[in-house]
C-alpha cells in the first residue's frame, strides 16, 4: 500500500518539511500505514510564474541551491506551483524563474500548470521536468475530467468539488495518476474560486515587478487594489483563517479513515495537503490528523516540537 501525500510549502516551511521527513525516517511507527513524502510544492519567492496563493518573500541563489539539495538528497521533489493563469508571453523569460528551473533541472523535480503559454514553454525548454495539471483550472465537468487525465500529465490534480462524487471517481481509468486535495479550505461550489486565482495571479505579478524594480523595499497592494478593487473581496475571504477543525464539516472534506477506507481501495494513492499560507500550528495539525496514527498523534507531535525547537524553528524563552 502506497500513500502518498504532497506537503506545502518548500521554501517557508523549508526546515518545518525537512524535519517532519526525517522524523518520518526515525519514527516510521508513528505513521499510518504505507505513508510516504510524494513532494513538497510551492515556490521560491519572488517568482512570478506562481499561483494559488500569493507568495512573497525574496530568496537568493544559494538558498535555492540548498532548499533543492536538501529535499532532493532525501528523494524528494519540489513542485513548483508555476500555476498563475495571468502570465503573458514576456514574463517566460522571467530570469528568477529561470533561474530556478536550471538550477532544479535534474530529472527529479517537477511542475505544476495552469497556463498552456508557461506550460509549452516549460515542455519545451525544461523537458526533464514532470508536469502536474492544476486544480486551479476548475475541471468540474466528468466527461473533460476524464479528457484530462489521458493527456500527457504526470499527475492531474482533481478539483475538489469532485472529492465525493464518487459516481465520478469510480470511473477514472487511471486513478493512480489523479491527485486528491483532501483539506480545502474554501466553501464548496465557490463560485469566486476562479476569479480569486486570477487576482492572486495579477498580484504576484505585481509583486514580483516591485521587488525587482525597487529591491529592499516594502510591498503594499494599494496600486493593485485602486485598479482592481474586487481585490478586497479577496483579502476579507473568511475561508483563508480557516483551520483544520473548521473544514471537517465540508462535504469536500477527505478524512483520513475515507483515505484508508475509501480512496486508497478505489486505486487512488496521491493526496494534496494544502497549506502554503497557513500559521505553523494550524499546518502541524493537519499533518498529525492525516498521517499519523491517532494513538500516536500525542508522542509524535510532542517529538516534532522538540525537533522543531532545537532546530531553531519555535523559540522558547526559559
Amino acid at each position: 500500500m502506497r500513500v502518498r501525500f504532497h506537503l506545502p510549502d518548500f521554501a517557508g516551511h523549508f526546515k518545518f518539511n525537512l524535519l517532519f521527513a526525517e522524523m518520518l525516517k526515525q519514527y516510521p511507527e508513528y505513521f499510518r500505514e504505507g505513508v510516504e513524502i510524494a513532494s513538497v510544492y510551492g515556490v521560491f519567492p519572488p517568482s512570478i510564474w506562481n499561483g494559488g496563493r500569493m507568495q512573497g518573500g525574496v530568496c537568493d541563489r544559494e538558498f535555492v541551491k540548498g532548499v533543492t539539495k536538501a529535499f532532493n538528497d532525501r528523494g524528494i521533489p519540489l513542485r513548483f506551483t508555476f500555476t498563475n493563469p495571468m502570465l503573458e508571453k514576456k514574463h517566460l523569460s522571467d530570469d528568477f524563474c529561470n533561474m530556478v528551473m536550471n538550477i532544479a533541472n535534474n530529472g527529479l523535480n517537477e511542475a505544476i500548470v495552469f497556463s498552456p503559454l508557461l506550460e509549452d514553454y516549460i515542455r519545451k525548454n525544461y523537458p526533464k521536468y514532470k508536469l502536474t495539471s492544476s486544480t486551479c483550472k476548475r475541471i468540474t465537468d466528468p466527461d473533460a475530467l476524464y479528457s484530462e487525465v489521458d493527456k500527457d500529465y504526470h499527475i492531474v490534480v482533481i478539483d475538489y468539488d469532485l472529492n465525493n462524487k464518487f459516481d465520478v471517481l469510480e470511473k477514472i481509468k487511471d486513478k493512480k495518476k489523479c491527485e486528491l486535495l483532501v483539506n480545502a479550505c474554501c466553501q464548496p461550489g465557490c463560485k469566486r474560486r476562479s476569479e480569486h486565482y486570477r487576482m492572486i495571479g495579477l498580484e504576484q505579478i505585481e509583486y514580483a515587478n516591485h521587488v525587482k524594480k525597487y529591491p529592499g523595499t516594502d510591498y503594499t497592494a494599494d496600486k493593485l487594489i485602486a485598479k482592481h478593487p474586487e481585490l478586497m473581496e479577496f483579502y476579507n475571504c473568511k475561508s483563508t483563517r480557516n483551520t483544520i477543525f473548521d473544514i471537517q464539516s465540508f462535504s469536500t472534506h477527505i478524512s483520513p479513515d475515507d483515505i484508508w477506507n475509501k480512496y486508497v481501495p478505489m486505486g487512488f494513492e496521491q493526496f494534496k495537503i494544502e497549506g502554503r499560507t497557513y500559521e505553523m500550528f494550524n499546518l502541524l495539525e493537519h499533518y498529525m490528523y492525516y498521517m499519523i496514527k491517532p494513538e500516536c498523534k500525542d508522542i509524535a507531535r510532542f517529538t516534532f516540537l522538540r525537533q522543531l525547537r532545537a532546530n531553531g524553528v519555535i523559540k522558547v524563552n526559559e
